[in-house]
């Protein structure tokens, strides 16, 4: 089986210390030669100008191929579209376009007069100015404000159909889900690649609450294996075994390419990635 391509998700930093952390990220997961990595926009378009920053110095210091999340939150048209031009300025040509989650202190996202109503909206004209690629959000599990599945891929659909080639979904923790989620893709006419999200598990009690309030159905047996773990101090041994195994069935199943949320952490998924065959790339600048 040949290795995957991969692809890593990262936070803007908010303190000097995360910013280091963010840095130290990037020279961990650079070598494997990622086809993408992308920067994260914060719930309720916090951290905008810091996600601006972050791809901009990423795409001029790094060498990689950096996507801006962009969300319709907080914003008019004229400011979100106004980002977007920056970042095609700064030389940045990919997208992850999202609706983006409800501000902090409320429960569903509304949009700011004059602004995106939704992703769709956001993709039509993101779309109208050629310079981007642009990728959006899949949800194989239901989207907690989603009516039924149906309703998330007919929606998944509709945003690939406004001018999104690719998508990115959200992470879940076995492979049938992901399998059943891309096989009634398929059968509703959906022919864009789909990548699969993997969230390698840092700490199983937040990623739980995460999952939560993402909707991602927490298998029982996951959480009895991690309450062993944890309390035979082998969390980590664990997490990695099980990370490796989900993206060695997803493999099995014809993916062949991975989207791992990094969380700025960048040991765990390395050593995932390691176990799956994808090894660092020799510079050959730097043979003797």
């Amino acid at each position: 089986m040949n290795a995957p391509q991969v692809s890593f998700e990262f936070f803007p930093p908010q303190s000097l210390e995360a910013s280091f952390r963010l840095w130290d990220t990037v020279q961990v997961l650079s070598p494997l030669d990622p086809t993408f990595v992308s920067v994260t926009y914060g719930a309720g378009g916090t951290t905008r100008d810091l996600t601006r920053d972050a791809v901009a110095t990423l795409h001029k210091s790094s060498g990689l191929n950096v996507a801006a999340h962009l969300t319709c939150v907080n914003a008019t048209r004229e400011e979100t579209l106004g980002i977007a031009k920056e970042f095609a300025k700064a030389g940045v040509r990919e997208i992850v376009a999202l609706r983006g989650d409800a501000p902090k202190g409320q429960d569903r996202f509304t949009p700011v007069e004059g602004g995106f109503a939704n992703s769709v909206e956001l993709i039509e004209a993101l779309s109208a100015t050629g310079d981007f690629k642009i990728r959006v959000g899949a949800y194989p599990d239901r989207h907690p404000e989603a009516e039924s599945t149906q309703a998330d891929i007919d929606w998944l659909k509709a945003k690939l159909d406004a001018g999104a080639s690719e998508a990115i979904t959200q992470f879940f923790f076995e492979a049938d889900t992901f399998f059943r989620f891309r096989d009634a893709c398929v059968k509703a006419g959906i022919t864009a690649p789909i990548l699969p999200g993997i969230l390698p598990i840092e700490n199983w009690k937040g990623t739980r609450n995460f999952a939560k309030r993402c909707g991602t159905e927490i298998p029982q047996w996951l959480n009895d294996a991690f309450k062993t773990a944890e309390r035979d101090g082998r969390s980590d041994l664990l997490a990695t075994a099980i990370c490796t195994e989900l993206c060695s069935d997803l493999m099995g199943g014809g993916v062949d390419a991975l989207h791992f949320y990094t969380l700025n952490r960048p040991e765990l998924t390395r050593d995932v990635c390691h176990a799956l065959g994808v090894t660092p790339k020799m510079d050959l600048q730097n043979v003797a």
